[in-house]
């Protein structure tokens, strides 16, 4: 996992896999003690599959961070940043993108100025490598 997704650990935990926590905040790694947080985005080498941050498109680290990504492993690209046509991330290797599109913009901004969730204002998304045409009307694989 790229990024703390705090309500994904139990998920995971049920599954039986085991889980690496890879995060750029040093302070999490003592806010939460019983999770297997590290600094170094290695461990991502033992991986099979790998949920990684859409942030990391925004601050411009996912290419460093699928450096360390084994060739096989399967990878995610989620959070609410990721409402955008898949194409680039795929190109690199990316399994699935999973973001939000906005479907009322009013809304959102309301919402956003309330400082509430707003989930109710966006819908999600999600594109697998596997069954999306690229924006050029072919298929990626």
């Amino acid at each position: 996992m790229v990024g703390l997704f705090l309500p994904l650990i139990r998920t995971v935990r049920e599954a039986g896999a085991e889980l690496v926590v890879t995060e750029k905040n040093p302070q999490y790694i003592q806010k939460f003690p019983d999770l297997p947080i590290t600094l170094d985005t290695a461990e991502l080498r033992t991986c099979n599959k790998i949920v990684c941050t859409s942030t990391t498109v925004l601050n411009n680290s996912l290419d460093a961070i699928l450096e360390h990504c084994p060739p096989d492993a399967f990878i995610s690209v989620i959070g609410p940043t990721a409402g955008y046509f898949p194409d680039p991330l795929f190109a690199r290797g990316v399994d699935v993108v999973g973001g939000r599109g906005v479907k009322n913009g009013p809304l959102l901004m309301q919402l956003l100025a309330e400082r509430k969730r707003w989930g109710e204002a966006t819908k999600k998304t999600c594109f697998r490598k596997t069954t999306y045409t690229c924006h050029k009307g072919r298929s990626l694989v």
